[in-house]
């Protein structure tokens, strides 16, 4: 009979995938996965099949967690610019805060190991954030143009804004304001003057 999985060592193989990937890169073993864990490399494949399941796992996990966070304390109630702001400077404060996992993500967002699947749920995680730019870009220049062009430029000026406040953390907040100025203006908010 098999053992029961521990959700303690999952937790800890996911951590390990963010941390190895962040400094190996995708093409890192699965075996140190594992030592980093501290688990052997047969029970990593206990809890994931494949390394292209750990990876599409821990895509979808990395990606859900910076959903939640870009969304924390978000008043439902406030305007659309309060709202907008809010999940701009959480979203950027995770990424600053958290650089491992910000490193993992972008490298597994273009691995071909990730499925289809978790890259569908991802999708489902960052709905609300996806609403939010939809509201924000509906009276400008940008409002015709397909969601998925607009969250790429989106996510262009936040990484050169993360980039900034990573490098220059004394004028963070100054850096978080002007990428937030400048997506606004990319977008036609009219709210943006207001801030």
């Amino acid at each position: 009979m098999a053992r029961p999985k521990s959700e303690d060592k999952r937790d800890a193989l996911m951590a390990a995938a963010t941390r190895v990937i962040a400094a190996q890169g995708l093409s890192a073993p699965t075996a140190v996965i594992a030592r980093e864990a501290g688990v052997s490399n047969g029970s990593l494949f206990t809890y994931f099949e494949t390394k292209a399941e750990l990876f599409s796992q821990l895509y979808l996990e990395l990606k859900t967690g910076m959903a939640v966070a870009s969304l924390e304390g978000l008043p439902a109630e406030a305007s659309v610019h309060d709202q907008f702001y809010r999940m701009w400077s959480n979203w950027m404060r995770w990424a600053t805060a958290n650089p491992g996992k910000r490193r993992a993500l972008a490298l597994l967002g273009v691995s071909d190991d990730v499925a289809p699947g978790a890259r569908a749920a991802s999708h489902q995680s960052m709905a609300d954030i996806a609403g939010i730019l939809e509201k924000a870009r509906v009276d400008g220049p940008m409002r015709d143009v397909p969601m998925e062009f607009v969250a790429a430029l989106m996510n262009a000026l936040a990484e050169a804004t993360m980039d900034f406040m990573v490098n220059d953390p004394a004028n963070a907040d100054e850096h978080c304001r002007a990428g937030f100025d400048a997506l606004c203006r990319m977008l036609g908010c009219l709210f943006f003057l207001t801030f």
